[in-house]
């Protein structure tokens, strides 16, 4: 008797939660009879009909927030938001090593604290205020003060190492990030244009959209390509749009801020230099130090 009202009652409850969608109602209510049915057939105990019976009633519903749709009216939900998160980072997963790199996982210890020769700090002091920021950046990612960053220095600095930290955080928090080189960034604009309706010209037309238009791109390695006129173009519409658009970008370098005012046009320049906060990376190469301690 025990067990026939707590179906009543969960029955009652689906019928409520389902709010007179007579579709949905009527599919879990025949979901629920076949159930029935063949439990009982089957001789099931007591315990294993109820179980049975219930799974029946609620088999249909995965999300109580948005019935499974994705979203709350414009908003996107939250098992969607995590949904995308994940497959984002299995995408990421593909360029960067995130199974390792993670702000938990950045040492330190790797810098220098001898004062560098013409910063007037050591390395480890430059980096522990870089990583400050950058761990800032991410987890308050939307409402922190600064939108964009430039990530300057030589190779070997931990530049792309903290750039897949801040990608990994900001895509688990639900928001859409796009990590590409800067020359591969540029490769799928030259196709957008010059290839146009074949199949190449309209899958670069989907991912220049996406590099336009994502929450976060993390442009890596900008000054290693061929600068041509087409490149300078095409980083200009990159950079604008975003802006424009009130797009946040992270752009890593071997150039200073000064040799990309050289080798990018003015309105390019005067775009990065006002509206990108500038990180510092000095010190020993990393990849090498790493490799000693082997």
């Amino acid at each position: 008797m025990k067990t026939a009202k707590n179906i009543a009652k969960l029955t009652e409850k689906m019928i409520k939660f389902y709010d007179g969608d007579l579709h949905d109602i009527n599919h879990f209510l025949k979901v629920y009879a076949y159930a029935k049915t063949i439990g009982q057939c089957e001789g099931l105990d007591e315990m294993s009909q109820m179980s049975l019976e219930a799974a029946a009633i609620v088999h249909d519903i995965a999300c109580p927030l948005c019935r499974d749709t994705g979203w709350q009216g414009a908003k996107m939900c939250r098992c969607l938001r995590q949904l995308c998160a994940q497959e984002q980072i299995k995408e990421l997963s593909k360029l960067l090593d995130l199974g390792e790199q993670s702000f938990d996982t950045f040492r330190l210890d790797y810098y220098s604290q001898t004062p560098y020769p013409g910063r007037g700090a050591s390395p480890r002091g430059n980096m522990e205020l870089v990583y400050d920021v950058c761990l800032s950046y991410a987890t308050k990612f939307g409402r922190f003060a600064i939108k964009n960053l430039f990530l300057s220095g030589a190779p070997g600095l931990g530049k792309t190492f903290l750039s897949a930290c801040i990608a990994r955080t900001v895509s688990e928090n639900g928001f859409s990030v796009v990590y590409d080189t800067a020359g591969n960034v540029f490769a799928q604009f030259e196709a957008r244009k010059f290839l146009r309706d074949s199949p190449n010209g309209l899958d670069a037309r989907d991912e220049t959209r996406r590099y336009l238009n994502c929450d976060l791109l993390i442009l890596d390695d900008l000054g290693s390509e061929l600068t041509t006129q087409f490149t300078q173009s095409a980083l200009y519409e990159l950079v604008n749009t975003r802006l424009v658009g009130e797009k946040h970008t992270v752009i890593s370098s071997n150039l200073s801020m000064e040799e990309a005012a050289r080798r990018y046009a003015p309105q390019i320049a005067s775009r990065l230099d006002g509206e990108y906060h500038v990180l510092h990376f000095f010190g020993d190469d990393i990849r090498l130090l790493r490799k000693n301690r082997l």
